[in-house]
């Protein structure tokens, strides 16, 4: 197995009324010695917005602002921003996050040239209530029953969260993840503006061909959700991803690692057969949600990954492993190649 060190907590929460119930789930920037992190700070109420901090290298904090980087605006995002990932492709930065109005959680995303001023560009995931998903997604005979498994009221908005880009173009698209449950889904397009009503009927009318991931192990069984944005290897796209298991007392969340090709990221080269690493701290697994360990970016110091997470979903920890290492666990595991 992989060694993984618990670097442990980076981040709690303060006094100050933003963040005065939870600070989880960062976005990470990596710049020279500069770790630029965003995180979903949370105030009593289940308020989300984002806060910001800088680290010098990997763990230590050197500013932290007192105040949001970036709040609600919209009724689509009046009752929080959660869950922010970060990209940069080409000169532009994207960061999506859920937005939440208080009912429905979508994602959603906002753009920046200097990670300072963000636009907001608004939901990108297909807003379709649960009927009406099932009605365009009936054809998919062979994976429909576990999709009705996770969505009951055919009247409500069916939830597609964890939005997460791919850092550079594929085959000339902006490439991203997203996840209703129980799968990860893949979308893409050459530009967001593409993402219309139509392309997302069409897009659930044939759903089963834009499944990146599903189930396989016991430790993700229950389902499996986009995780930090995917790293660029010379063996593949290495993406670390949550997985969940449901247990007698609720939910148990781990962070788990799969490969997939470069040009065809909907090939899966190999899976980690266990969890790259679960709760097993006392911040992970007491705390607002238990058992709670929910990857979500991710910084390269030479051959070490450090991995930020949100550790029982009210703080921030830390967790780092050998690059080259993991990509070699991972080949242990790769189906072998059929000769033509």
């Amino acid at each position: 197995m992989i060694t993984v060190k618990k670097e442990g907590v980076i981040l709690q929460t303060t006094d100050l009324e933003f963040e005065n119930e939870g600070v989880l789930n960062p976005a990470i920037v990596k710049e020279g010695n500069t770790v630029h992190l965003f995180y979903r700070a949370v105030r009593k109420g289940n308020i989300s917005t984002i806060g910001y901090c800088k680290l010098d290298g990997p763990l230590k904090i050197t500013t932290r602002l007192i105040a949001p980087l970036l709040s609600p605006e919209h009724d689509y995002e009046k009752h929080g921003m959660e869950d922010p990932r970060i990209v940069k492709i080409d000169e532009l930065y994207y960061l999506s996050y859920i937005a939440f109005d208080g009912n429905d959680a979508l994602g959603a995303v906002a753009t920046s040239t200097d990670l300072q001023h963000f636009t907001k560009q608004g939901i990108i995931v297909p807003q379709l209530k649960c009927g009406e998903f099932d009605k365009l997604a009936k054809g998919n005979a062979d994976i429909i029953e576990r999709y009705r498994r996770d969505y009951g009221n055919p009247d409500i908005i069916m939830m597609d969260k964890d939005v997460v880009f791919f850092p550079r173009r594929i085959n000339g698209k902006l490439t991203f993840l997203h996840r209703i449950k129980p799968d990860i889904q893949i979308v893409a397009v050459n530009n967001l503006d593409e993402l219309t009503d139509d392309f997302w009927k069409d897009y659930i009318t044939n759903l089963k061909y834009n499944i990146l991931l599903t189930s396989k192990y016991l430790h993700e069984i229950s389902y499996v959700g986009s995780g930090c944005p995917p790293i660029e290897t010379a063996h593949g796209w290495l993406i670390i991803y949550h997985g969940v298991e449901h247990l007698n007392e609720g939910y148990k969340y781990s962070a788990c690692a799969a490969l997939f090709d470069l040009d065809n990221p909907q090939k899966e080269i190999a899976r980690l057969p266990y969890a790259l690493f679960s709760p097993d701290q006392d911040y992970e697994l007491a705390g607002d949600v238990d058992n709670v360990c929910f990857p979500t970016g991710t910084a390269l110091f030479d051959d070490m990954l450090y991995i930020y997470y949100g550790a029982g979903d009210d703080i921030i920890a830390c967790a780092s492993v050998s690059l080259s290492a993991l990509v070699a666990e991972l080949l242990s595991f790769s189906a072998p190649q059929t000769m033509a």
